[in-house]
């Protein structure tokens, strides 16, 4: 009998997950607390600091029928970091799989929102929906990264939409498309490139001008926060333009 190599069941045995973790925070003596924290495999929250949380893979995923999400409350007046471990493998399986992620972050609030890289196995089909509300001085760093495949193999199919919203308006509205061999090659999308970067910074310096460096661009954006894009053709490199991007856009007006 043939059997899933991950699960160890046979393929037909195995039931796509429904699974849905939360973070919540609230002040206490003026401090940040952690107050809520709520985990279901393959989503599983740690707390690694007083303000901090990671996520730690408990099963694989996600795989082709999985429907998981994530939600983030930040509450106002604290902060919150949040990275994880490792990065997230997606898996072909029956159906395409969907992880949504909501956050709000309330007034005078930070977030920080680092994971390690999204990697798209070969054959997977993926749907990613990120949902983010922010108050009006609220203050956020998110971050996200996929990679096109694991080395030597073309990447699976991913659709993945970022909408966020700062009291009430609309900031950022960006969808990513990967998987679709004419956009993958194309010269005005990704051409060589094997892997894609955004991060979104708020509020942003007061400097209004671009910033374009060696596959990396820093933009303002017409409300309240600075995005940067970038291509690179690893992990690292991808990361290190990120950084980049993130320290001009997270400078204080009129530095460098």
């Amino acid at each position: 009998m043939t059997t899933d190599a991950l699960s160890g069941l046979p393929p037909a045995a195995r039931r796509a997950m429904r699974a849905r973790a939360f973070v919540a925070t609230s002040l206490s003596g003026g401090r940040t607390v952690v107050s809520g924290l709520g985990s279901a495999p393959p989503l599983t929250f740690r707390q690694t600091g007083a303000r901090t949380v990671h996520l730690v893979s408990t099963a694989a995923g996600p795989l082709g029928g999985d429907r998981l999400r994530l939600d983030l409350d930040v509450a106002p007046g604290t902060s919150l970091e949040v990275g994880s471990v490792a990065s997230t493998l997606v898996l072909p399986g029956e159906g395409e799989s969907h992880l949504l992620i909501t956050a709000r972050v309330g007034a005078g609030a930070s977030l920080r929102f680092t994971p390690e890289p999204t990697v798209l196995a070969a054959g997977c089909s993926h749907r990613l929906t990120v949902r983010l509300a922010l108050a009006a001085d609220a203050r956020v760093l998110w971050r996200e990264e996929i990679m096109f495949g694991r080395y030597g193999e073309r990447p699976g199919r991913c659709h993945a939409r970022f909408d966020a919203t700062s009291d009430g308006r609309p900031l950022l509205r960006q969808e990513h498309v990967v998987g679709d061999l004419a956009l993958d090659t194309s010269p005005a999308i990704y051409a060589t490139a094997r892997c894609v970067g955004t991060t979104l910074v708020t509020p942003g310096p007061a400097c209004r001008e671009a910033v374009v460096g060696d596959g990396v661009a820093v933009l303002p954006l017409a409300g309240p926060g600075v995005l940067v894009s970038a291509l690179a053709p690893d992990a690292v490199a991808l990361r290190d333009r990120l950084e980049w991007g993130e320290a001009l856009a997270s400078a204080p007006s009129g530095a460098g």
